[in-house]
């Protein structure tokens, strides 16, 4: 989920890329990664009536009360902020109704599951911790845009089936949200934070590698509902958080998995899948998107890292981390400092 383009006017209409690959829509194809630009719906990147879309519906959720605009001395920003907005509105097309239907009910699905007090208190640091043992991981570094990139290895995932199983399908669930919400509040913010090819403007979505390798027929069917929970999740509740997402390794049986989970996303997101084969002269176009420093080893590049490892940040989250934190964290762009999540106070 490519991002090369400097920055635009965000009145001016962008020229050119405007139409998503094609790749995986129907049928998986195995294909080279294009470096093509997709920044256009992003903040800075608005055409005329991308803009116009985003005024629409900013006055639909005023009037909703699910808006409140930012002070006139700065000291209070807008919520939702810009970036958040036009998530909603790329999955829905920029259809400002559409983009209201999908909000609202994001908004109630959040009070459903108490969302920030969930993540503000619901969980030790331990358990956050050894929750990462299941989804993708965080390497600690970027793609060339500055995206976090996330490794997902799904063999990694069969000796700890039982141990997924053991675990209550509601905790199971609020796992996923603690996960989501860190990427969002932290991972995003610190990205954003960081120089990046875009700065100022906000990390919206991360890159993923999808790891297939070693990965046996039977425990891609026994893993299907875990991973269809986690999509369906994020599609419906944290739109257009992910950028390219690389599935590597495809074995043979492949094409039988993507009959299973093409339906779980929607076109857009299917656009930005691209599937390579197991044969490693395929995985040297990861490099069209990921520095050789920063993509890991075993997908070709010069990064000591593996699956079952902590991150390992790059020189620019050092310097300002010092250390990953444990358990659920936020990352306060105004401060450049580490926060634990607070619940809001009514």
């Amino acid at each position: 989920m490519s991002f090369l383009l400097g920055k635009k006017s965000a009145s001016a209409p962008v020229s050119g890329a405007t139409t998503p690959r094609t790749s995986g829509v129907a049928d998986p194809v195995f294909e080279p990664i294009s470096d093509e630009p997709h920044l256009v719906g992003h903040p800075g990147y608005l055409t005329e009536s991308h803009n116009e879309a985003l005024k629409a519906f900013t006055e639909l959720l005023a009037k909703a009360g699910l808006y409140s605009p930012a002070s006139e001395d700065g000291t209070v920003e807008a919520s939702p902020d810009e970036a958040t907005l036009l998530r909603f509105l790329r999955a829905r097309s920029f259809q400002p109704e559409a983009a209201l239907a999908q909000f609202q009910s994001a908004n109630e699905w959040r009070k459903q599951h108490d969302v920030e007090n969930l993540f503000a208190s619901g969980f030790t640091a331990e358990e956050f911790e050894d929750t990462k043992r299941f989804y993708p991981r965080w390497t600690g570094r970027r793609d060339k845009h500055g995206l976090p990139l996330f490794v997902y290895r799904i063999s990694a995932l069969e000796p700890l089936q039982k141990e997924l199983d053991a675990i209550p399908a509601e905790r199971r669930y609020q796992r996923i949200i603690g996960l989501y919400e860190q990427m969002i509040k932290f991972s995003f913010r610190l990205c954003s934070y960081l120089p990046h090819p875009t700065s100022p403007l906000p990390v919206s979505a991360s890159t993923s590698i999808i790891d297939l390798g070693d990965a046996s027929f039977s425990s891609m069917f026994r893993l299907r509902n875990h991973f269809q929970e986690a999509s369906k999740l994020a599609t419906a509740n944290y739109p257009e958080t992910l950028g390219s997402i690389v599935i590597v390794n495809a074995p043979s049986f492949f094409p039988t998995v993507w009959s299973w989970i093409k339906g779980w996303f929607d076109e857009g997101t299917r656009n930005k899948i691209h599937i390579l084969s197991k044969d490693p002269q395929s995985l040297t176009t990861l490099s069209t998107l990921i520095k050789p420093k920063d993509l890991p080893k075993i997908y070709g590049g010069e990064l000591d890292w593996t699956f079952v490892e902590e991150p390992n940040l790059d020189e620019e989250a050092k310097a300002v981390l010092g250390e990953m934190p444990k358990g659920p964290a936020v990352f306060n762009l105004k401060t450049g400092k580490v926060e634990k999540p607070t619940a809001p106070v009514f």
